[in-house]
């Protein structure tokens, strides 16, 4: 190679940077570039240009008797699940080459429902996103006028809302991460140098929102908020006794932003999803095909670090309307919207990237200069600070 390749999509994601720091006048998200986001994972853990499977190593893609498709096996009971995903009791302890040949004896269409009525991330290189990538689910009141810096309440976990939270604090956001005391954030210990590069700055509080006081207490610090930062399932969020819709509408100008996989409208509402397989849901690695006839992932799991540039564009631009509003983002909605506008502004280039891409598999992410991390909060730190009336955690 003569030069090191643009990741696909890290220039619609300058776009999105670039009107974020029109908006709000900030130097730090002017002085971001898209592919910064997109690749500091990958640089600072010396990954490669993936192939089929993913830089992260947690997705593959498989050969089916039609079109590829995308299985996620992260988390440690994904694989409990196979057994049912192929209707055989002995592929619960499977390698990828037995995986691969199940794969092949199949249909996708098949896999991929069986597979997310089972909760599993999983999607076909050839699919359409359910929903977009961005739907307005409720609306509230005209929001209190203040000049004080926006309070965002950061209830995510991993990379797409912690990004966005962090993009939020850039801005001059005052932003509260909330952990679960008994389940905190699987990144600080999976990969502690991104975890401290998307929460930095922020403060931090640890809750039990199974208990009726902490549930409580979160809602009302809800109340004085202007965002709202949440990745969770509607029914994750009912079971808790949250009514995100509701707060909305009873809160004057709060704008909440759920992030999800594939949206809330259908039965998309329950998919999981995780960055790589929504990218590829989205429409990335067809379009990696379509331009060099490879099979292969088009980033590192893209759909997190743009879902969280959009999510916090998204959250500005609705607060700076001056009304409340719940938005419903969906990660693979977000990728193929960010394909579809860079194919209509200038579908050579896309291509042209593409092609390159694909020269470098195998080859190391290109490099970029690691942004400095800040000061991170542990888990509680802030209980006292926020919730004076209870005790440190």
């Amino acid at each position: 190679m003569t030069a090191p390749p643009a990741i696909p999509l890290s220039r619609w994601a300058d776009a999105q940077l670039e009107a974020m720091a029109m908006r709000t006048g900030s130097d730090a998200i002017a002085a971001l570039r898209g592919g910064t986001l997109l690749g500091e994972r990958a640089v600072a853990n010396g990954f490669a240009v993936p192939g089929r499977r993913s830089a992260g190593g947690g997705c593959r893609l498989y050969d089916t008797l039609d079109t590829p498709v995308a299985l996620t096996l992260a988390r440690a009971d994904d694989r409990a699940l196979l057994p049912a995903l192929f209707g055989d009791a002995t592929a619960d302890d499977s390698g990828d080459a037995v995986i691969a040949e199940r794969m092949a004896r199949a249909h996708a269409c098949d896999l991929v429902a069986r597979g997310r009525m089972l909760g599993l991330a999983i999607a076909a290189l050839d699919e359409a996103p359910s929903n977009p990538a961005l739907t307005i689910m409720a609306k509230g009141g005209a929001a209190p006028v203040t000049d004080r810096a926006p309070l965002v309440i950061d209830l995510t976990a991993l990379w797409a809302g912690p990004l966005a939270g962090h993009l939020l604090g850039l801005t001059g956001a005052q932003v509260i991460k909330v952990e679960s005391r008994n389940r905190p954030d699987r990144m600080r210990e999976g990969d502690p140098a991104l975890f401290a590069r998307l929460n930095q700055g922020k403060a931090n509080i640890a809750l039990d929102l199974r208990e009726p006081t902490d549930r409580d207490s979160l809602i009302a610090l809800i109340r004085r908020a202007d965002i709202v930062l949440e990745a969770a399932r509607p029914r994750a969020l009912r079971q808790l006794g949250i009514d995100a819709d509701q707060l909305v509408r009873e809160t004057s100008g709060l704008v909440w932003v759920t992030i999800t996989g594939h949206g809330m409208v259908g039965d998309a509402a329950e998919w999981i999803g995780f960055g790589d397989d929504c990218s590829v849901a989205g429409g990335l690695s067809a379009a990696l095909r379509d331009a060099t006839s490879a099979i292969g992932f088009g980033g590192d799991a893209c759909a997190d670090p743009l879902t969280g540039i959009v999510a916090a564009r998204a959250a500005l631009d609705k607060r700076a309307q001056g009304v409340g509003a719940r938005l419903i983002l969906s990660m693979s909605g977000v990728v193929a919207q960010a394909l579809a506008e860079e194919r209509a502004q200038d579908e050579a280039t896309l291509i042209a990237t593409l092609t390159h891409w694909k020269a470098a598999q195998g080859h190391l992410f290109p490099a970029i200069a690691l942004r400095p991390t800040g000061p991170v909060a542990s888990l509680g730190a802030d209980n006292a600070l926020w919730f004076p009336q209870h005790a440190p955690c």
